[in-house]
């Protein structure tokens, strides 16, 4: 069984928060629309909320604007399994029952989405991979910021956002495909939902 894990879409990536994304808007529009899907499936939907330590910076800081998830991202009720975990570091598996709760529900992939692609997007699916889970990402529903260091130079966010995913790819995850081009991704998406 598939579930959605919705990585950190929060209102501090937006334009108007302190870790502005320059595809939020497009990022958050898929996102919604994976929910929206795994919904009408009855999948479970994990969402995954940071949350900053006060001495690490002004962002994410709990009970912020900032800190919230982002309009329509959240546990509905009537719905499949719907649950929130909080986290303070880069991974949703770490010091989170998050694990746990998928094992308990007979989870075997799952379908990662959210922010930055390059922190904890790429964390999580690292950790998803480590502890045997299957692992598709959708690139259109994640995002990254633009990144530069004066001896490795700059990356644009679009840049980096395609660097982490051609890495997790390599790790073996893979892609979500958003139409059907092959029998074995038709029987992927069936099975989805």
């Amino acid at each position: 069984m598939q579930a959605l894990l919705v990585v950190d879409a929060q209102n501090e990536f937006s334009a108007q928060g302190l870790r502005p994304v320059p595809n939020h808007d497009s990022a958050l529009r898929e996102i919604l629309g994976h929910v929206a899907h795994a919904r009408v499936g009855r999948r479970p939907i994990a969402f995954i909320q940071h949350h900053n330590k006060p001495e690490e910076s002004r962002a994410f800081v709990p009970g912020t604007w900032g800190a919230e998830l982002s309009a329509g991202v959240g546990p509905e009720l009537g719905n499949g399994p719907e649950r929130l975990f909080q986290k303070d570091v880069f991974g949703a598996f770490t010091t989170t029952a998050l694990e746990a709760w998928l094992r308990e529900l007979g989870v075997t992939e799952v379908l990662i989405t959210g922010f930055y692609a390059h922190m904890c997007v790429s964390t999580s699916v690292r950790e998803a991979l480590v502890r045997g889970f299957d692992v598709v990402i959708d690139p259109r529903a994640t995002g990254a910021r633009d990144l530069e260091d004066p001896q490795l130079g700059a990356q644009s966010a679009d840049e980096v956002r395609r660097s982490a995913l051609l890495q997790l790819v390599n790790m073996g995850a893979t892609l979500f495909e958003s139409g059907v081009t092959s029998e074995a991704g038709a029987e992927r998406l069936a099975t989805a939902g």
